[in-house]
């Protein structure tokens, strides 16, 4: 299930963040650990582990250009580097897929949208990802507005 990779991915990079850790080692940790993973009072989804690997790859791999395209969409007083490290995740992930995916934008932004109600479910950040991503998405792929 891609909706479940694009969690996970979110995920990832920011344990690869906090952690310092690298993208192969924390790729490997969720293929191993994390996809269909089963607890007390929860399942972990299963997720479709080779876009995971895709997006979470990509977006280390495209970094410098995913977070350019995102300093575009912030405020200017906002540059990414300020904002909540969950959501800069998030925008990873999302520019990776809207970059070098066939997924329509539109669909990009409904996925990440419901990943940050996920994150912050009383929160305005939902709002404000959708805002940030509809703009990262009509610079990475205009034909499709």
């Amino acid at each position: 299930m891609r909706s479940a990779a694009r969690f996970f991915a979110v995920q990832a990079l920011f344990q690869m963040e906090a952690g310092e850790q690298t993208a192969e080692k924390v790729i490997q940790e969720f293929s191993d650990f994390r996809f269909g993973e089963r607890f007390e009072d929860y399942e972990m989804s299963e997720g479709d582990l080779p876009f995971f690997r895709r997006l979470v790859s990509e977006a280390v791999n495209l970094q410098a250009r995913i977070d350019q395209m995102t300093d575009r969409a912030l405020v200017a007083k906002w540059p990414i580097n300020r904002i909540d490290p969950t959501l800069r995740a998030l925008f990873r992930a999302a520019g990776a897929e809207l970059t070098t995916e066939k997924t329509p934008p539109k669909v990009v932004i409904v996925e990440f949208v419901a990943v940050a109600q996920a994150f912050h479910p009383e929160g305005r950040e939902p709002k404000f990802v959708n805002a940030v991503l509809d703009h990262m998405a009509r610079e990475a792929r205009p034909e499709a507005f």
